[in-house]
């Protein structure tokens, strides 16, 4: 009779901490030329609508064509992740977005434009799963909301260095070297994720407490889970705020305050240095509580509407900047809540495909408001329009309140199935 096989040994505490530092350095760098491919349209939007003469409401496509795309690819990419490994996955995304990222700076019309747009929120779309996928293949769970909220701080860094990189080379070079200068960025921390990732911890470390022997369900049974879509529609709420500003508030400060985009890109700095710090406080917080997103999702998305309130009808510029960087300060405190307790209580076969879920919901919101804030601002007025974001807080606040508080009550209301109910009442 054979010998039974032994698991690996864990990893020796400094050579652990060095693979995680490490990996959170990689994917820091990953999402932070991520996001600013994003935020690269949002501020070359006037130069776009003076060239192709487009309105708001169609300039707020384009930024939702890419949404559009980047939602569909969000559960594929969370199959892909779970299917061939997040590295793979990360990789592949990371060449895609930066070939379209460059097409981009060489569109000559208005439906080119939203193509290429399209092919980029494609490549992007896969991403996000991938990258979740492969933080939890290297950490540990205790550790993983805190270097997680660590990388989505890039996010919020992204929004800082973004404007005040790219201002000047559109003044400079027109508005399409900024992709071309983006898309550079973007194949570097390709070449440093192939060559510096580390190898993922044995299976025993970084699983979930239900363990990686955990049966396999099917596909369509854990997209039937509605408490995953719950947690979504909190993401949809969170980034309704987050893509709304993003996308109107360059124009709004250059057509209602005579902002140039260079000063623009030093104003945009003041709110996003506030989500980078709240974005890493609310994963030291979520693990701290052990989840219990309540906690801090709710009094912050209170504060964070009075705010958005305040911003959209006070007549100065300097009244605009403070209440709008503690709206983002108050709202950024959810960001890494939404999904501490998901992650923690998956199956770790199916991260990729349940974090996607979760990140669809955002998609969603920057596919919806652009748009309808474009339109809003076109039919009435820009004060309408941020004004429009207070739903955004309502519905992450509530469905923060409608959603297991910790991994055990995720984990049974997820192992319910409409053909199998149980009679018990949902941990709140």
């Amino acid at each position: 009779m054979p010998a039974p096989t032994l698991p690996a040994p864990p990893a020796a505490p400094s050579a652990h901490r060095r693979a995680v530092r490490l990996t959170v350095v990689l994917l820091f760098a990953a999402w932070l030329v991520d996001y600013a491919d994003r935020l690269v349209i949002n501020l070359v939007l006037p130069s776009i609508g003076a060239e192709f003469d487009l309105d708001r409401a169609s300039q707020g496509l384009v930024v939702s064509a890419f949404f559009l795309a980047y939602a569909l690819c969000q559960i594929p990419g969370g199959m892909l992740a779970d299917r061939f490994g997040g590295r793979r996955v990360t990789l592949w995304a990371l060449l895609s977005w930066s070939v379209f990222t460059a097409l981009t700076g060489f569109a000559w019309s208005f439906a080119v434009l939203l193509a290429l747009r399209f092919a980029f929120g494609l490549a992007e779309g896969v991403f996000p799963p991938a990258s979740m996928k492969v933080l939890v293949e290297r950490t540990r769970p205790e550790e993983r909301m805190s270097a997680n909220g660590t990388i989505m701080s890039s996010n919020a860094l992204a929004a800082v260095v973004t404007p005040l990189a790219v201002a000047p080379l559109i003044a400079a070079f027109g508005w399409r070297s900024a992709f071309w200068s983006t898309a550079a960025l973007g194949i570097l921390v390709l070449v440093a994720v192939r060559l510096r990732l580390p190898a993922p911890l044995p299976p025993t470390e970084g699983a979930a407490a239900d363990g990686p022997a955990a049966p396999r369900p099917a596909l369509r049974v854990v997209l039937r889970k509605g408490v995953l879509w719950r947690f979504a529609l909190m993401m949809f709420g969170y980034n309704t705020i987050v893509w709304g500003l993003n996308t109107w508030v360059p124009s709004y400060l250059a057509e209602e305050h005579g902002v140039s985009l260079a000063s623009a890109g030093a104003l945009l700095a003041v709110p996003a240095l506030g989500a980078a710090v709240a974005t890493v406080l609310g994963g030291r917080l979520s693990d701290r509580l052990g989840g219990h997103h309540r906690r801090i999702i709710v009094p912050g998305m209170g504060v964070a509407a009075v705010a958005l309130l305040l911003m959209a009808n006070t007549p100065s510029l300097a009244g605009f900047v403070v209440f709008g960087t503690v709206a983002v300060f108050a709202a950024s405190l959810a960001y890494m809540p939404i999904f501490a307790v998901p992650l923690a209580g998956l199956t770790p076969a199916y991260v990729g495909v349940g974090s996607a879920v979760i990140i669809l919901g955002g998609q969603v919101a920057g596919m919806v408001a652009p748009p309808v804030m474009g339109a809003l601002a076109d039919a009435f007025s820009f004060q309408v329009a941020f004004g429009f974001l207070v739903l955004g807080a309502a519905v992450a606040a509530v469905m923060a309140c409608l959603t297991p508080q910790d991994a055990e009550a995720f984990r049974a209301a997820a192992d319910r199935t409409p053909r199998h109910p149980s009679p018990a009442k949902e941990s709140a």
